[in-house]
């Protein structure tokens, strides 16, 4: 069931008027988009065996419930917040756990994979962090198409801005990470 994007941006709007049972109305309307997004994440490599997609669906949903002050301004602005706490969450546990990229790269070559560029969540954080210095929207485009799953033109509406702005921002930022970890991980 996908639900029309504004009864979600509605119950939103209850959320931010304190309406105390608006979460629990939200939950059934957004899980298995959340739940797509966390699958997605898990089919890379280096977000591989860090959590389940159940798991990381459910952490993220109980750090939205402690979001106070979030203005909810519509179904994008939901998903992309959502998917900047399952980046958080994904990197918090993978520094917990203290994935190396030696020991992705040698699970990589015993599955008999290709040599392509292999990272941690760790160092795309870092890296992310980088790039937002020097050009946050490029930063946030990431993010949202990335560990979000928007699409561009989702993401031009979260950030205010045109689709042709947001590809073009998605393309240097790929090819900025592409150097920037290629550099950090061979």
């Amino acid at each position: 069931m996908n639900p029309d994007p504004g009864t979600i941006t509605a119950v939103l709007a209850r959320i931010q008027t304190g309406d105390s049972e608006a979460w629990g109305a939200l939950l059934p309307l957004v899980y298995e988009d959340l739940h797509q997004l966390a699958r997605a994440y898990m089919r890379e490599d280096h977000a591989r065996g860090i959590l389940q997609p159940t798991a990381l669906v459910n952490e993220t949903y109980l750090r939205l419930l402690q979001q106070k002050v979030a203005a909810w301004k519509s179904r994008a602005h939901f998903f992309g917040v959502a998917a900047l706490l399952m980046r958080r969450i994904l990197v918090d546990e993978a520094r917990r756990r203290a994935v190396s990229v030696r020991v992705m790269q040698e699970a990589g070559r015993e599955r008999g994979e290709s040599q392509g560029l292999t990272f941690t969540l760790e160092a795309l954080d870092e890296a992310l962090t980088r790039l937002s210095l020097q050009d946050p929207r490029q930063a946030e485009v990431v993010e949202l198409r990335y560990f979000g799953g928007l699409t561009l033109e989702e993401a031009a509406e979260f950030l205010g801005v045109s689709s042709k702005t947001v590809k073009r921002d998605w393309d240097m930022a790929r090819s900025w990470l592409r150097a920037e970890l290629r550099g950090r991980c061979e």
